[in-house]
């Protein structure tokens, strides 16, 4: 059985829709173009990379056909950085499928030997300074030993169908191996239920960036100072009156409104105080 299949998006550009799943990834525009003004400029990783003393370490969480992964590479690139780049994937089979579809969708273009390499070897070196790891797994159960991370790439599939990857737990988990001088995270969505879940697990939390069909993305950060748009009491009033604003909890999705405990922490959260 085909798993996936390649789709036309709006503008024309190819991209990959999960069969199984029914999604269709980094919609609106074409992947890299997505990948680029959602993780890699938004959290300004090539500016901090090169301010860094140390070696730079981004997490790709949920690796999918490794749009974001290259985004990255291609900003890095070519500039004499130190960095990591740390790809998290349950299953890579989206990837052997991008890897044979790599003509049509373009951004794999001249990298299909370093993806056959990472898919092989579990890590590559794209230019001397900078290491592509894969770790295979469930990354809802944490993140293994891992050089913490100055910058993470949220993008799993939806909440619907990928609800363990959503829940508190593993934003915990994120939260918990965040590098200490301070750590930005960035996803495709502006899920109130998914915003409660990140602040109650420790995150700040702002609206992010439009891009493709999105009007607002999200940006998370474990110091206030590291985002722009930070959500205020007028986000709260909407927590209040949302039908679907509980966060998320376990490995089953369940809908409904915040509790008024869970308002309660909300509500004490240092953002809001």
């Amino acid at each position: 059985m085909v798993d996936f299949e390649l789709v036309v998006l709006k503008g024309g550009a190819r991209s990959i829709k999960s069969l199984a799943h029914g999604e269709t990834m980094h919609v609106g525009t074409d992947p890299v173009t997505e990948a680029a003004q959602l993780h890699v400029a938004q959290q300004g990783i090539a500016e901090r990379a090169a301010a860094s003393s140390h070696p730079f370490v981004v997490w790709d969480v949920g690796l999918g056909p490794a749009a974001n992964a290259i985004a990255v590479l291609e900003v890095l690139g070519g500039r004499g950085l130190s960095a990591e780049l740390h790809s998290f994937e349950i299953s890579t089979e989206v990837l052997e499928f991008a890897l044979l579809h790599a003509a049509a969708l373009g951004y794999l273009n001249g990298r299909e030997q370093l993806v056959r390499e990472l898919l092989d070897a579990g890590e590559c070196r794209p230019e001397p300074g900078l290491l592509w790891k894969l770790h295979r797994g469930d990354f809802s159960k944490g993140p293994g030993a891992v050089p913490a991370p100055w910058a993470v790439m949220f993008d799993p599939y939806s909440p619907a169908r990928n609800p363990e990857m959503w829940n508190l737990g593993t934003f915990s988990h994120l939260h918990g191996a965040a590098h200490p001088e301070g750590c930005t995270l960035t996803s495709y969505t502006r899920s109130t239920s998914a915003r409660v879940t990140m602040l109650l697990a420790g995150w700040y939390v702002g609206a992010g960036v439009a891009t493709g069909q999105k009007e607002e993305t999200t940006v998370a950060a474990t110091r206030p100072g590291l985002l722009e748009n930070p959500l205020g009491p007028a986000w709260l009033s909407r927590v209040r009156s949302s039908a679907n604003s509980m966060p998320m909890r376990g490995r089953i999705p369940v809908r409904g409104p915040i509790s008024p405990e869970d308002y309660a922490l909300l509500e004490s959260h240092p953002q809001f105080t």
